[in-house]
């Protein structure tokens, strides 16, 4: 892969990774609310699940879920009302041995599943294939570069974003401050539906 090409690769998964989003909302609420501990499995998951995503999008799921529309609003509901659901738990959630006690958590295999509801994730693995993988003589030398470059993208973002929260933990146990912080995190999730179901 020439480096202008491998370039905008990585300038494109900085860009997407990095920005606020289902994954990130949720590794920076897990790691508040449980610590970074609990939400590791999740930020774990992502990369995982990402993966998978990206190479049965290349071996043609992508291609399939484009050409039936009913298959593309049967992810967006699911998708949408997983992040609903969510939400609805992180915003009633006050304090940490609430959080403990509604066990708030994503565990791994639900971590991966969420990729394939998860539009922004399905946006990213169907530009990647569209603009660095097929049509390309050396397609296949090409996903061993894509691959493992946005994996390490997925996972450096969700970890980031939940060494942030627990960073946090401490200081969101006092008062009111847990609820907000879950609340707006909610809102969060509340956006990014509604963005699902406008894209």
């Amino acid at each position: 892969m020439p480096l202008v090409e491998f370039t905008a690769l990585l300038v494109l998964a900085t860009a997407m990774s990095f920005t606020p989003g289902p994954n990130t909302t949720l590794s920076t609420a897990l790691a508040a609310n449980r610590g970074l501990p609990a939400a590791m499995r999740f930020v774990v998951a992502v990369p995982v699940g990402w993966s998978l995503l990206l190479v049965l999008c290349a071996a043609g799921l992508g291609a399939v879920v484009v050409a039936v529309p009913a298959l593309r609003w049967a992810i967006k509901a699911l998708g949408i009302g997983y992040l609903l659901w969510l939400a609805f738990k992180l915003s009633n959630t006050g304090r940490l041995s609430e959080a403990d006690a509604a066990r708030l958590s994503v565990g791994f295999w639900q971590g991966v599943a969420l990729q394939f509801v998860n539009i922004k994730a399905w946006l990213l693995a169907l530009t990647i294939v569209a603009g660095w993988v097929i049509g390309r003589d050396d397609s296949l030398q090409r996903m061993a570069v894509v691959l493992p470059a946005m994996a390490f993208f997925a996972l450096t973002s969700n970890f980031t974003y939940a060494a942030t929260g627990a960073l946090l933990r401490h200081w969101l146990a006092h008062g009111q401050r847990l609820l907000w912080f879950n609340r707006t995190m909610a809102v969060v999730l509340l956006a990014t539906a509604l963005w699902m179901v406008a894209a």
